[in-house]
């Protein structure tokens, strides 16, 4: 592939809007393979061809693909430009291609096109984004245009389980990047961008007691369901609807039979927090809790896993950005809090970012899961401006 010409110039976002459109029945093509590609997070020999058609796509754009192979996950896809100017910042789309859906469900969920709809496994969360991502740079492509900030691509292959085994990889080019833009689906009807994300967390708690006979002896015997039954309530004071606090129990166990009083019980705890002051402190809390129960232990594990994405001064002035540019392309743009989380939880702590740029829609991990063609080509036409933009002030990058 031939390098591409740098050049001062830019089309318009009608321009680019227009582009964008001609192309719908090669996007709807391209996410319809994507989407036949079935990549479920659990089963890492499947991620393969997902992978493939990605590195494909971008090598017809004139990109390198690296492979990043995993242990437990079906690794990762690193790509940048066969040519890029030395010394010139970076900004990199962030994507993955693993989805919730097991083997088989596009036999009972088919990839379906009707009217403006498109609906199948894994179109909205995020083989729509993974589309928008190639398109964006062909589309730079088709105009001649070699961004000030060069764009690279990173897509993995466990977020869906938590990106255990990517988030060191992730956080790494993060601190080389001037920026992120995630295509993460976009939030409710309205697409709005995610400007901020909570902080996810889950703790476990195992509380050890002393078993005897209901009965006949149970003074003897120290219960470990008692115990764990304070511990919940200590926990679920710690919610703060105001702050953006939740602490939810959502499992226990515990117990032999009736009649024994109970030695072992257990609770997973899952938390979400809106800043990481509030990450800190509720992480302290959780593991300050002591047993009240006498002849009871406590054990207790886990920490907020994904940092909370905060409204940084610089993750505003993205924000601002892609408003100033939406209006260009006439489309209205709202912004949110997610309360879930995304790997742009991990790069907002290095550098700018900003999620959510993905397509519009809705059912994520729900049966009826679907984007809007129309739009989400819209958010493609807004991520193509984006990379356009010159690198970020130095006031707003800290």
């Amino acid at each position: 592939m031939t390098a591409l010409a740098a050049t001062t110039a830019r089309p318009g976002g009608a321009e680019i809007l227009d582009h964008l459109k001609a192309r719908r029945g090669d996007m709807i093509a391209f996410l319809e393979a994507l989407t036949r590609a079935e990549s479920p997070s659990d089963v890492p020999e499947t991620q393969a061809h997902a992978r493939e058609l990605i590195a494909e796509a971008l090598a017809g754009e004139g990109y390198r693909a690296c492979r990043i192979p995993g242990r437990t996950s079906g690794g990762c896809l690193y790509a940048r430009p066969n040519a890029r100017r030395r010394g010139a910042p970076a900004q990199m789309m962030l994507g993955h291609y693993d989805t919730v859906w097991p083997v088989g469900t596009i036999d009972e969920l088919p990839f379906e096109v009707d009217g403006d709809v498109v609906r199948g496994p894994g179109v909205f969360d995020m083989k729509g984004g993974i589309t928008q991502i190639v398109f964006a740079l062909a589309t730079l492509r088709a105009f001649g245009i070699e961004p000030d900030v060069t764009p690279v691509v990173f897509a993995n292959s466990d977020e869906e389980i938590g990106s255990r085994e990517s988030t060191r990889y992730i956080a790494r080019l993060a601190k080389t990047m001037d920026r992120v833009f995630v295509l993460e689906p976009s939030l409710g009807p309205e697409g709005a961008l995610k400007t901020q994300r909570k902080g996810v967390g889950r703790f476990n708690v195992t509380v050890k007691g002393v078993a005897a006979h209901a009965g006949l002896d149970p003074e003897a015997g120290a219960s470990a369901i008692l115990e764990l039954s304070h511990v919940i309530q200590e926990l679920f004071k710690l919610n703060d609807p105001e702050r953006g606090v939740t602490v939810n129990v959502g499992t226990i166990e515990g117990g032999l039979r009736p009649n024994v009083v109970a030695p072992e019980s257990s609770a997973v705890i899952d938390v979400r927090v809106k800043t990481q002051a509030d990450a800190k402190r509720i992480e302290a809390a959780i593991h300050g809790i002591e047993a009240t129960t006498p002849n009871t232990t406590l054990e207790i594990t886990g920490q907020i896993g994904r940092p909370a994405l905060e409204a940084t001064p610089r993750n505003r002035a993205l924000w601002s950005m892609a408003q100033g540019l939406a209006g260009e392309l006439e489309i209205p743009l709202e912004q949110g809090l997610a309360g879930g989380g995304s790997d742009g939880n991990t790069t907002s702590l290095y550098t700018a970012t900003l999620d959510g740029l993905g397509p519009v829609g809705d059912g994520a991990h729900a049966r009826h899961e679907f984007l809007y063609i129309d739009k989400t080509i819209e958010r493609t036409a807004l991520v193509t401006l984006l990379l356009l933009q010159p690198p970020l002030e130095a006031d707003e990058s800290a």
